[in-house]
């Protein structure tokens, strides 16, 4: 996976992540949008082709768009443990039935 910064201010970060689908893309937007300090969440994918998207992230007041991305992936990664803890604890009790 790649990342390339395409836009950067003080209140907007828009980035292109090579590698990434709507799986990725979606669930950051969606963690994202809830966080009162974004104004604007979004990603695109230029291609159906191609496996590529572009995350738009736009701040309120003066809160670094950087940041608010680390917090969203550190979300997203930690609502997946949870998932994958849930998961082999459902699978574990359905062999044993």
């Amino acid at each position: 996976m790649k990342v390339n910064i395409l836009k950067k201010t003080d209140n907007e970060l828009k980035i292109e992540v090579e590698g990434a689908g709507h799986s990725l893309l979606n669930m950051l937007q969606k963690t994202l949008l809830e966080d009162d300090t974004i104004e604007v969440a979004g990603y695109h994918m230029p291609h159906p082709l191609f496996d590529s998207g572009i995350l738009y992230v736009h701040t309120k007041e003066k809160r670094k768009p950087e940041a608010v991305i680390k917090e969203a992936t550190k979300k997203v990664l930690d609502i997946s443990k949870a998932f994958q803890k849930s998961f082999k604890k459902a699978s574990k009790e359905y062999k044993q039935k």
